[in-house]
């Protein structure tokens, strides 16, 4: 079986060789916000070991995916453990009982005595075989069900955080995180079942055959076991933070990729290759350097210790043969002790292997645990009111909230009746944008309330609340589908004439009919095959589709020439008849019409009334007016009287 995440698993004469693997996987790009930027470093919370309570947090997820698939999970672990042992240790005592029987025979060769002994030892290893064959089968389907599970219990764990979650991490580092955190299953589960119960399972059995020889053999291999594990323990454990530095290299590489690899217009349009290109060399040597410290260290530090002791193993099982059992059992009993103490000496060689490989997979998954332990912000009520039908009427009552540590609203009242048509103006950083996303509950309030339709967004379930709003973003985001795909997002269930006719209202289909596909042509990533007039007319395409009582609109013409603005408008009248609107926009030509315009600056109302009251008002939505005619909305303020009207 071979996964995407892990190296293939393989299995030759009994063992299972299994690699760790370090190649990077994702990306990391910032998430789009109107108020947050980023660079592709990691957070400063995530650098380092991940928390302790997010490594025992991976180890519950695993080991419940173990207890609920057990049918699989017991005959998975356990037989390849069964199978080695009549393929290395019961095969062995076959061949000491011939070779002894061949001694006490003076040498002879006959073959129908020694017949039964070369038959059982077919028989065994064929036995073994099949153990393993069989093993592998229930290992495979446990794999397959505990990754798809898990993959889909990550996303869910991202679906429930909030928004302010995703400004703060990077989609790239979050993909990494999601698919390491179910990838990494795979490689724990076949650590278990071959390099530790394939192990510890046969060393059991090796432990009961020598002590019918001579307890001292068992004592001896057992002692020289724990000696190695007491000597080696500390160090891999100091190990720990060598490898949680080299992962965190890994994702900075990864994180630089993709920003290069989003952004590669820009860095085309700036010729900045070789500046990218050098700082991707940067990283990368970086991620080599941490990666061999880590190596080095299990080298040089760990393995020359265990290396002597596989030694001092060998030879005080060979010893205590000759001088405890030879006297007694013969050959018999040197050849089963040498080589029991030779497995066991390979289990000591690969403990540091087989920590390595736990320490990498678990501290991977660790990563995606560890943003778990901190709650959302924004969560459904416990109990949820139901939502009611009726009016879709909007209030903001006594409204506080803050954001970085400043206050934007304290105690804001805005009242918007059902089916009336609001237009949200004022200069950038006044609170439009963000009015929008606290109606949507993309993060809560810090005081007061807000109701639609008499009911606080806060106690009705979120899908709930954003079923009733059809929103349109300042930058509409395409997905990597097809465009009848992105319209239909909206609402999935909608037929394609349903379909084609939002888009002829958003006049989508001028140019979709001309595409090579049509509707079944893929947009490419975020949309970048179309341009940012087509993107806005999809994304008014879905809102129309949904047709939702509360309408949100961010700059939905922002990206509109003249003409199409013109057609675009047409459609936007039509679709906010009956519908409650808040639309916000710089161009104030784009709301003049509107039953009422809110001026916003810097979180408080300055003014609301129609176009002309605001205008014939000579205030701050007049002076704005006026600064639009020179084609700068945000221009600052003149301290004096207002500039004269220019002439039209």
């Amino acid at each position: 079986m071979e996964s995407p995440e892990t190296p293939e698993k393989s299995r030759s004469s009994g063992s299972d060789t299994l690699t760790e693997s370090t190649a990077p996987t994702g990306s990391d790009s910032p998430a789009a916000s109107d108020t947050a930027t980023g660079s592709d470093e990691p957070p400063a919370s995530l650098e380092g070991a991940p928390r302790k309570g997010s490594v025992a947090l991976a180890l519950r997820f695993y080991g419940r995916e173990l207890l609920r698939l057990r049918r699989l999970t017991v005959p998975a672990m356990l037989l390849p453990a069964v199978g080695n042992i009549f393929l290395g240790y019961v095969s062995p005592l076959i061949v000491a009982k011939l070779v002894g029987r061949i001694a006490e025979g003076g040498g002879a060769l006959a073959l129908g005595p020694l017949l039964p002994y070369v038959l059982a030892f077919a028989g065994v290893l064929l036995f073994g075989e099949a153990l393993w064959r069989l093993g592998f089968h229930c290992l495979n389907r446990l794999d397959a069900r505990g990754l798809e599970n898990l993959y889909v219990t990550g996303m869910d764990e991202l679906f429930a955080k909030d928004a302010a979650f995703f400004h703060d991490n990077f989609a790239g580092s979050l993909t990494k995180r999601v698919l390491s955190f179910a990838g990494r299953f795979e490689d724990v589960v076949d650590t278990l079942t071959f390099s530790v119960l394939g192990s510890l399972v046969p060393l059991l059995f090796a432990s009961v055959v020598l002590w019918r020889y001579d307890p001292v053999l068992v004592a001896g291999l057992l002692t020289l076991i724990a000696l190695t594990a007491l000597c080696v323990v500390p160090l891999i454990r100091r190990r720990q933070r060598l490898v949680a530095e080299r992962e965190q290299a890994i994702a900075r590489v990864s994180g630089h990729v993709a920003d290069s690899l989003t952004n590669m217009d820009t860095v085309r349009a700036f010729a900045a290759e070789r500046q990218e290109a050098a700082e991707h060399r940067s990283r990368v040597a970086e991620s080599r350097r941490l990666t061999l410290r880590s190596w080095d260290y299990g080298n040089l530090r760990i393995d020359t210790i265990v290396a002597p002791m596989s030694v001092l193993t060998n030879v005080l099982g060979l010893v205590l043969a000759l001088g405890l059992g030879a006297a007694d059992h013969g050959v018999e009993v040197v050849i089963v002790a040498f080589t029991y103490y030779a497995n066991a000496t390979r289990i000591m060689f690969e403990f540091n292997q087989i920590y390595r490989r736990l320490e990498s997979s678990v501290t991977e998954a660790a990563q995606f645990t560890e943003l778990l332990l901190d709650p959302p912000t924004v969560v459904d009520p416990p109990s949820p009111d139901p939502l009611r039908k009726g009016p879709a009427d909007v209030r903001f009552e006594t409204v506080r909230f803050s954001y970085g540590g400043k206050k934007l609203f304290d105690g804001l009242e805005l009242d918007v009746p059902s089916g009336t048509r609001v237009g949200l103006v004022g200069r950038s950083g006044g609170g439009k944008t963000t009015l929008t996303r606290l109606l949507l509950r993309m993060t809560d309030v810090d005081g007061g309330r807000i109701l639609i339709g008499g009911q606080d967004i806060s106690r009705l379930r979120q899908t709930d609340l954003r079923g009733l709003i059809s929103y349109v973003p300042q930058e509409p985001v395409m997905f990597h589908r097809t465009l009848r795909d992105n319209i239909a997002f909206a609402r999935p269930d909608a037929t394609d004439a349903e379909v084609r006719r939002a888009a002829e209202a958003a006049h989508v289909t001028e140019f979709a009919d001309g595409l090579p596909e049509g509707f079944g042509t893929l947009v490419g990533e975020r949309g970048v095959k179309l341009s940012g007039g087509q993107r806005q007319r999809v994304a008014l395409a879905r809102a129309i589709l949904r047709d939702a009582p509360v309408l949100l609109l961010d700059e939905a013409t922002s990206a509109l020439d003249s003409e199409s603005e013109v057609l675009v408008q047409d459609a936007l009248w039509r679709l906010m008849e009956g519908r409650t609107a808040l639309v916000v926009a710089h161009r104030l030509s784009t709301v003049a019409t509107m039953d009422r315009l809110v001026v916003l600056d810097r979180g408080r109302i300055v003014e609301q009334g129609t176009h002309q009251e605001l205008l014939d008002a000579e205030g701050s939505y007049a002076r704005l007016w006026r600064h639009q005619s020179g084609g700068f909305l945000d221009a600052p303020a003149t301290s004096g009287p207002p500039a004269p009207a220019k002439p039209r």
